[in-house]
């Protein structure tokens, strides 16, 4: 497969690309992680999420 003369172009494009998608894949990750020992921590102090509660217990 020739790319003719822009080939290194293409390339160099297609790699900055796979590099940024990986890394916000990477970030998204960690980031979960942290929210996710966030909310572990908050319901371990006594912190109860609304969306947890019914109708109910609103009132």
């Amino acid at each position: 497969m020739s790319l003719g003369p822009y080939a290194s172009f293409i390339v160099t494009s297609y790699l900055a690309v796979a590099l940024v998608v990986a890394l916000l894949i990477g970030w998204i990750t960690l980031d979960y992680r942290s929210q996710k020992q966030r909310l572990r921590e908050l319901e371990e102090s006594g912190v109860s999420r609304r969306s947890g509660r019914s109708a109910t217990d609103m009132r």
